[in-house]
């Protein structure tokens, strides 16, 4: 018998798992959809509620063969121009739709393209009502929500600029290189989280102009765009100067949103050390 390498089992577990899953979800899907739903004729020898696979296919312009394979868990790829017809014949909503790609282990082309998305009622209020620094990233780290906090420790950014974004404050702002400590250390792991970050979304149209504008108006940008290098956005001490009240030292953590999957929120608790080391 042949042997598998280290973690090779593991892995193949894990994608079979989730080729099952997908395969179990479209059947779902597919049997609450009603012919007459889709602009086809309920017919009189209907054995199955719902769509008959070959009517999903055709529809979805694929072949029978292919989305069968697809149902029953075989390992086929599935592309985000078949996720997407997949997701518009089936009528997936928003949440199901997002499933669906997580499944397919494939970005969605459609998944908040375009303008800035603002942010479903009532997180702007969840921002403010932090007491610590916090803001809000969307996928381009366009800044949707801030608070009082984070507004003072940035002594007055973002609300300095009209579409504020923390790559173009971090690359193209004099005042980031003054108030955030070891500024070329921290914007060379700033490029490398973004590439992690958009990763799957690099070649749409608004993060393609962001790269552009930052590669063309920031040297430093540039040279790290350049390296490939990719990390997590793990957190971590940051350290700020603040021009009035000296040095202030911070745990990052991020989160992401269940409402909005392309945004994070980000918050910045004071250090515990450097707290206790402060003067009564």
């Amino acid at each position: 018998m042949g042997t598998t390498g280290p973690g090779t089992g593991g892995a193949e577990s894990t994608s079979q798992t989730r080729r099952q899953a997908l395969g179990r979800f479209l059947r779902h899907a597919r049997e609450r959809i009603r012919p007459l739903d889709v602009g086809l004729a309920p017919g009189v020898r209907r054995r199955t509620p719902g769509l008959r696979r070959e009517e999903v296919a055709q529809l979805c312009d694929i072949s029978t063969t292919w989305y069968t394979w697809i149902e029953q868990g075989r390992d086929v790829t599935v592309s985000p121009t078949v996720c997407a017809r997949l997701a518009t014949v089936l009528k997936l909503a928003r949440a199901e739709r997002h499933y669906l790609f997580e499944l397919a282990d494939c970005a969605d082309p459609e998944h908040w393209q375009g303008d800035i998305q603002p942010l479903p009622q009532g997180l702007s209020a969840c921002v403010d009502s932090i007491s610590a620094p916090a803001y809000i990233l969307d996928r381009s780290w366009n800044v949707l929500a801030r608070n009082e906090a984070l507004l003072d420790l940035f002594d007055g950014w973002p609300d300095r600029s009209e579409q504020p974004n923390l790559l173009r404050y971090i690359f193209l702002d004099p005042a980031a290189r003054d108030l955030v400590v070891d500024w070329e250390q921290r914007a060379s792991r700033v490029v490398a989280e973004f590439r992690a970050d958009v990763g799957a979304h690099a070649d749409e149209a608004d993060i393609q102009a962001l790269i552009q504008e930052l590669g063309q108006q920031s040297q430093v940008f540039a040279f790290w765009w350049g390296r490939q290098t990719v990390v997590e956005r793990e957190g971590g001490l940051r350290d700020f100067r603040h021009p009035k009240k000296g040095v202030k030292r911070f745990q990052q953590f991020t989160f992401r949103l269940a409402i909005r999957p392309d945004c994070k929120l980000v918050m910045l608790l004071t250090d515990q050390a450097s707290r206790a080391a402060e003067p009564d």
